[in-house]
């Protein structure tokens, strides 16, 4: 079936339902997560009439939780653009060495101006940013460089391993001649949003909307290499510039988000495979639900990590690799079983 039949079936309806579902829930642990800390309701209580009340759940737990639910719809969207792109359900953002790249960066920027994540210097967080941004976009260029082109899919995922091993090798060492900041590449490659601000929010939701625009014209191609790669270019799509259009907002989307958040492990691999078993459209439409879908899962694990061993909290990419594994598991169990039964 093509994909505008796709579009014009009742999945169309059901998609519509899914995303008003994923509004509600947004909405509904956002509030959620303005409640979640160490004085629970009290601070939201009083936030009108205490100052100190008022800065917990402004300065520091909307953020938080407005910056988990972007840097999951970041992943969420970047899985559906690297499933749909390499034609792999088991495809997810960090194939081409992106999340290599920025654990590269922010070791390099912790050498160069400190070993604490914990600073509040405007500067300070802005050039731990731009260091990961900077790695994860150098390690998807020199991916594209070794492949040679974006035509050969296989070629381009083989590149990508190969980038990542080879960068997490060179942190590695740097790590062992820099041991001051093994403490704060743990926070990182374990993952948090504890030090998002209002600042990493106002960019993450800048390039959201960059990468949902960009994914939403570059969705006929997706729809095309789902049929086949003959497919594809019978349509007379321009199959290579917008194969790279795609790359961009891969490496965009996941820079972005890993630079912000740290290392979160199967939001994006889980959630256009949550999207996929609940409803059936073009790739359009199931991208940008898959990165609702993301914003949802990573919130939701972000405060049980905060809340599940209150006062202290859970690294949320241990939460969610737990989780997601869980769930991918389950749905091999399934899948297996409903295939011997047949």
């Amino acid at each position: 079936m093509a994909a505008t039949d796709l579009d014009r079936s009742p999945g169309l309806r059901r998609s519509a339902l899914l995303a008003w579902l994923l509004a509600v829930l947004t909405l509904l642990f956002l509030a959620v997560g303005a409640s979640v800390g160490s004085t629970g309701w009290e601070s939201v209580l009083r936030m009108r009439d205490d100052a100190t009340s008022w800065q917990i759940v402004m300065d520091i737990r909307l953020p938080r939780s407005m910056g988990a639910w972007l840097a999951g719809a970041l992943l969420g969207l970047a899985g559906a653009v690297a499933q749909g792109l390499f034609r792999n359900p088991l495809a997810d953002p960090y194939l081409l060495g992106s999340a290599s790249g920025a654990s590269l960066g922010s070791a390099l920027g912790l050498v160069l101006m400190g070993s604490s994540l914990t600073s509040l210097s405007l500067v300070y967080r802005l050039g731990m940013t731009g260091m990961a941004f900077a790695g994860a976009a150098c390690a998807v260029g020199l991916t594209v460089v070794l492949a040679r082109n974006v035509q050969n899919t296989l070629r381009l995922l083989l590149a990508g391993v190969i980038v990542g091993v080879v960068l997490g090798a060179v942190r590695d060492l740097l790590e062992l001649r820099h041991p001051d900041i093994l403490q704060a590449m743990q926070a990182f490659t374990l993952g948090t949003s504890a030090f998002v601000g209002w600042e990493s929010c106002a960019l993450m939701a800048a390039v959201l909307l960059l990468c949902a625009l960009a994914t939403w014209v570059c969705s006929r191609v997706l729809d095309g290499l789902s049929l086949g790669e003959a497919t594809a270019t019978s349509l007379g799509l321009p199959l290579t510039q917008l194969r790279y259009g795609l790359v961009a907002v891969l490496a965009l989307a996941t820079g972005t988000s890993v630079a912000q958040t740290g290392l979160i492990a199967f939001v994006g691999l889980a959630a256009p495979h949550l999207v996929r078993s609940l409803v059936r459209v073009g790739h359009g439409r199931s991208t940008l639900l898959a990165a609702a879908m993301g914003g949802v899962l990573l919130l939701a694990a972000d405060i049980l990590a905060r809340w599940l061993v209150a006062p202290q909290e859970l690294p949320v990419g241990v939460l969610t690799a737990a989780l997601g594994g869980s769930y991918l598991l389950w749905r091999m169990h399934r899948s297996t079983g409903i295939g011997g039964r047949r």
